[in-house]
């Protein structure tokens, strides 16, 4: 049974969360501030925290800092849970720790629910991506390139996952923006293929993000989209990307083939 730990100083937005989580399989905690949440997190073994940003005494810039410092779970995940949503909040977030950011007006309790058992989802993933990284289940790198793939359709990352893995890339799964940039920042990664839309971040907020980093700036990018407007695709064009393509007017092949042209595979 997964634990969550609400960060939350409004005591009936607690109680319906807690209602709701409950109902769905997990063990809930709450905390009205962020010195007791700190308290609670020396005490349990939390899988996941759910931290507003606006609190009493301590801001949760401040928790989220804390509790990314010696003395606290390293395992454990926080997601920003609240109605600050600007790039600026979300970039500190990140910085500071945070696995993801979560604006409050965007998802309905129940959603919130389905939402966190997709970050959850995603973690279990990137375990067994990290484990293969490590060696005790080596994915298959014929010709030696790392891709990231930042897909969280799942027809998707089947497709064109599957394709590349066959074709000889060594390729890992984020199925989140802001997890999938953390990723890219601290990982080796040869060329990254993102999705336009996407939980916790977009791809042209990812892409902004990417192009800033040293070590990423100069990592060829391919963005895969549904649909997009006309004005967004050459926002993004601009940002210097190796390629923008329509899902369902491109495949597999055509997709690795590209792949192969840009890396000289």
């Amino acid at each position: 049974m997964p634990k969550i730990l609400l960060v939350e100083d409004d005591p009936l937005i607690s109680e319906i969360y807690e209602k709701k989580f409950t109902e769905s399989g997990f063990e809930f905690f709450s905390a009205a501030s962020g010195e007791d949440a700190l308290k609670l997190l020396k005490k349990e073994k939390i899988d996941i925290m759910l931290l507003d940003l606006v609190l009493p005494r301590t801001s949760g810039f401040d928790v989220l800092e804390a509790a990314r410092s010696e003395g606290y779970d390293p395992d454990l995940k926080i997601i920003i849970f609240s109605n600050f949503s600007q790039k600026e909040d979300r970039d500190k977030a990140l910085h500071l720790g945070a696995n993801g950011f979560i604006a409050k007006a965007e998802f309905k309790p129940s959603e919130l629910v389905t939402e966190i058992k997709r970050f959850l989802g995603q973690y279990q993933e990137q375990e067994k991506n990290e484990i293969r990284t490590n060696g005790q289940e080596k994915a298959a790198d014929k010709n030696g390139k790392n891709i990231l793939m930042i897909e969280d359709e799942e027809i998707f990352v089947d497709m064109f996952g599957e394709k590349l893995k066959q074709d000889g890339y060594a390729v890992t799964i984020a199925r989140n923006g802001a997890w999938g940039v953390k990723e890219a920042i601290k990982g080796n990664f040869d060329l990254f293929v993102i999705d336009m839309v996407m939980p916790a971040m977009n791809g042209e907020e990812m892409v902004g993000k990417l192009k800033l980093e040293d070590n990423t700036k100069n990592t060829p990018i391919l963005i895969l989209s549904a649909s997009v407007d006309e004005e967004t695709q050459k926002r993004v064009e601009a940002m210097g990307i190796s390629g923008f393509f329509i899902k369902t007017q491109i495949t597999p092949s055509e997709i690795s083939n590209k792949i192969a042209e840009i890396l000289k595979t």
